[in-house]
């Protein structure tokens, strides 16, 4: 089984939408500067749904953790996660210190959004598990739904 492009796209705009709320939320906490959060979840909705769907295509030639029937082990969304995170702080720093131009508070902002974003990614990716759409089966699957049999 694999992933089309397409619902790597979706899954992009999907998280993207959880992500650049959670981003702004702890940026105004953070920063306590409304013009900051919006300006570094803004320029995160860029950066990170490129990031994401190249994620998504690399993590879509591992095939640990995927079932034959179509479903996901958990602990391979959990990896999925962890792995994201790294890269997604590192964006975050980045963009966060180039917004404010305070080092200190965007590796709190960035170390602040490894707790919160892998919990978050994490749930993403358990209700994207249930989700067929977007499917490939490159051999028919007896357990599948009949509409998910084939690529």
């Amino acid at each position: 089984m694999k992933d089309s492009k397409a619902r790597s796209i979706v899954k992009g705009i999907s998280w993207r939408a959880v992500a650049s709320f959670d981003t702004f939320v702890l940026g105004y906490i953070i920063f306590g500067n409304v013009a900051h959060a919006s300006a570094i979840a803004g320029f995160e909705v860029l950066t990170k749904i490129l990031l994401f769907f190249f994620h998504e295509r690399l993590w879509n030639v591992i095939r640990a953790g995927r079932r034959a029937d179509g479903s996901v082990a958990p602990w391979r969304s959990l990896v999925k996660s962890i792995s994201y995170r790294f890269w997604g702080s590192l964006d975050t720093t980045l963009l966060s210190y180039l917004v404010t131009g305070n080092i200190g508070h965007s590796f709190i902002l960035s170390g602040t959004e490894v707790i919160t974003k892998i919990g978050f990614f994490y749930l993403h990716e358990r209700v994207w598990a249930r989700v067929q759409w977007g499917r490939i089966y490159e051999k028919p699957c007896e357990e599948c739904p009949e509409e998910v049999q084939t690529a």
